[in-house]
């Protein structure tokens, strides 16, 4: 049974933060300009450095295995870098900021997806200890956002 913990965290993570996104965050986007609605996503996806923990012994309860624990950690650095890029150029209106917000997205998203999927293949849940609550919790908010994010891109709206 306990090999289904982390996939059913992951799923009611999935569930409760899109609940939320449909009632709260869609509405409120589509009433803000294209900017003020990326904002706080983008902001919020510069915490993303905190994927560094995979990396530290003691941290997790067991060494993970380096094809996950490097790619997870890395990716989610440039990820935070790339957000944190993204919402100066978009807040400013320099030219290009919304191409610079769509690398971000990409890259995060597959990120996200590439550690979910290696992560199950070579990870035991014990062995993410403290960080477990990354994949648990972490990552389905970031995905929702993720999501929030192409939805936006994908509209005819106002960039100012």
């Amino acid at each position: 049974m306990t090999n289904f913990i982390l996939p059913i965290s992951i799923a009611l993570g999935l569930l409760t933060y899109g609940l939320i996104a449909k009632w709260y965050l869609v509405p409120w986007m589509d009433s803000v300009p294209r900017a003020t609605a990326l904002t706080p996503i983008l902001l919020l996806h510069g915490f993303r450095y905190i994927g560094l923990a995979f990396l530290l012994p003691g941290v997790t309860a067991n060494a993970l295995d380096p094809a996950f624990a490097n790619p997870a950690a890395y990716g989610d650095l440039i990820a935070a870098l790339l957000a944190l890029g993204a919402v100066l150029v978009l807040r400013q209106g320099l030219l290009g900021a919304l191409a610079l917000v769509w690398v971000f997205n990409l890259v995060g998203t597959l990120d996200l997806l590439n550690a979910v999927y290696t992560g199950f293949r070579l990870v035991p849940d014990a062995d993410f200890g403290a960080t477990y609550f990354i994949p648990a919790v972490i990552v389905p908010l970031l995905l929702v956002t993720h999501f929030l994010v192409f939805r936006d891109l994908l509209k005819t709206r106002s960039p100012a």
